[in-house]
């Protein structure tokens, strides 16, 4: 990875901690933790972090509502920009590409949530694009969902699912280890 990086950390609302999508895969907690060193990470070795916000449908993430608000565990931390979307894509109506190129961001990373909707969206897109992806598997989550019959499929499926998907069509999977690990030894601290 030698072209400039964006952390792009997607919906880390408090929907995914006290909302109807908790988080169950990764466990929440641990998953958060990650996406805050990954943030930490990234902000030393001077690559751009983006904060992605989703806004709404209806009830879930209603625009300022109490699960609407992106926790403070990434709020709190140092971010480039935070760039609200509507749809699952953080690149579609929104000005992620624009601002990315302007940067000449050539690669991204994903953290967030949910692994399986609005990460395997972004990463995609941005693999569409051109962009070199990596997607921090222990840094995203998902709840359980049900499946086409109603049954709930189990989150750790529904995540090892999103990764593997992801894995076959090029996308670099890593531990926030070690995605840490390789950015600090090739991105000297600014």
């Amino acid at each position: 990875m030698t072209a400039p990086t964006a952390l792009i950390v997607i919906d880390v609302q408090e929907e995914y901690f006290s909302g109807a999508l908790q988080i169950e895969h990764p466990e929440r907690t641990a998953s958060l933790a990650h996406i805050g060193e990954a943030m930490d990470a990234a902000t030393r070795n001077g690559d751009a972090v983006v904060v992605i916000r989703q806004n709404g449908p209806g009830d879930l993430f209603a625009t300022g509502s109490p699960t609407w608000t992106v926790r403070p565990e990434v709020l709190g931390r140092h971010h480039d920009v935070l760039i609200d979307k509507t749809l699952p894509g953080a690149f579609t109506g929104t000005s992620l590409e624009q601002w990315l190129a302007a940067r000449d961001i050539g690669h991204v990373t994903i953290a967030g949530y949910m692994t399986n909707v609005c990460c395997d969206t972004t990463a995609r897109q941005a693999f569409h694009l051109g962009l070199g992806v990596t997607f921090l598997h222990d840094a995203t989550g998902v709840p359980a969902m049900p499946g086409v019959d109603g049954a709930p499929i189990a989150a750790p499926r529904l995540h090892e699912a999103a990764l593997a998907a992801l894995g076959m069509i090029g996308i670099e999977l890593a531990s926030t280890r070690e995605w840490i690990e390789r950015r600090s030894a090739v991105a000297p601290a600014r």
